[in-house]
């Protein structure tokens, strides 16, 4: 259905997906559509657009009007054909033209949604700005999570070149911010029956702690980090008993680690800050660093005040 009412003017729940025409936009739409199915939520289709500058200070009131319905025409050729590429499904769906910035329209509705999903790049379907700008501004100051969709993902949509995924991977960094990121990762991998891989990466000290003294031992800061996320299984084990969890701490570089960790995810989940509670691991550089090269889809979890959250401190005592 096309909804004449803007969606930013109504509280929008369930899944958002953003469209710009592109091939990229329509392997997000796809992905968002199977995961509205998944959870049994409403999936919103959701164009935007914005008059160029030229148009309303050079031309007269009545032009700009013109060229303002003219553009207007084609986002609804895109909500369109979005709808028409979704076929027959039993998911509920609603779209949505907005006129403004793409980034902020989708900001905004990220203040009710349970999700919002872009593509990698776009074409400039959102007149005025490509998706490829709004995944790279959207997953840092969304109020919920953020999934970003590969292109590369279309040829597995397909059933072609599709690689074995058999888990959700999540980094963490021993921040509060890294374990809202992980009770999010939980919840996925629990609803696709598949097991969670936690891993840190932490980068050799001599490159991310140049400063400390040559007697720092690496191997004893990666038993530290080994220990401090035994805890946290235990931590998210109380939570999730039916979870099948594994660790994995890794000497190397954060983003080129999640990077190869995403060629046999089913989804990858980080935070979108994190404080580097682990050595070497920086979840807000991280995140922005694997959005753009990963190799399968990308989830960038926002702060939470999970209750759930205050009492990870009470397994730091336990043997």
């Amino acid at each position: 259905m096309s909804d004449e009412t803007p969606a930013t003017a109504e509280k929008i729940e369930g899944i958002v997906v953003g469209v710009d025409g592109s091939q990229q936009s329509r392997c997000a739409l796809k992905w968002a559509e199977r995961e509205a199915r998944r959870r049994s939520v409403v999936l919103n289709v959701v164009s935007a657009y914005t008059i160029p500058v030229f148009a309303a200070s050079s031309m007269d009131a009545g032009y700009s009007t013109l060229d303002d319905d003219l553009i207007r025409g084609g986002a609804e050729d895109i909500v369109r054909q979005a709808r028409e590429d979704l076929g027959d499904t039993d998911v509920t769906v609603r779209t949505y033209i907005e006129s403004g910035d793409p980034a902020g329209v989708l900001l905004d509705l990220s203040n009710d949604a349970d999700l919002v999903v872009v593509g990698t790049r776009g074409r400039g379907g959102f007149v005025g700005r490509m998706l490829g700008s709004v995944s790279s501004a959207l997953p840092a100051h969304a109020k919920c999570p953020t999934v970003v969709v590969p292109l590369r993902m279309a040829k597995e949509q397909d059933g072609v070149e599709a690689p074995v995924r058999d888990a959700v991977v999540v980094g963490v960094d021993g921040s509060d911010r890294a374990r809202a990121a992980v009770l999010a990762a939980a919840e996925a991998a629990l609803a696709r029956d598949v097991k969670l891989r936690v891993v840190c990466a932490v980068a050799p000290v001599s490159a991310a702690l140049a400063w400390m003294p040559a007697t720092v031992d690496q191997e004893a800061v990666l038993e530290d980090v080994r220990h401090q996320m035994s805890v946290g299984v235990r931590w998210l084990k109380s939570h999730y008993p039916n979870l099948q969890v594994e660790t994995d701490v890794i000497s190397g570089p954060p983003v080129e680690v999640l990077i190869g960790e995403s060629e046999h995810a089913v989804l990858t989940v980080t935070g979108s800050r994190g404080r580097g509670g682990f050595a070497g691991m920086l979840l807000g550089s991280t995140s922005q660093g694997v959005l753009h090269h990963s190799k399968g889809p990308v989830m960038v979890v926002p702060d939470s005040d999970d209750p759930r959250l205050a009492d990870r401190k009470d397994f730091e005592t336990e043997d």
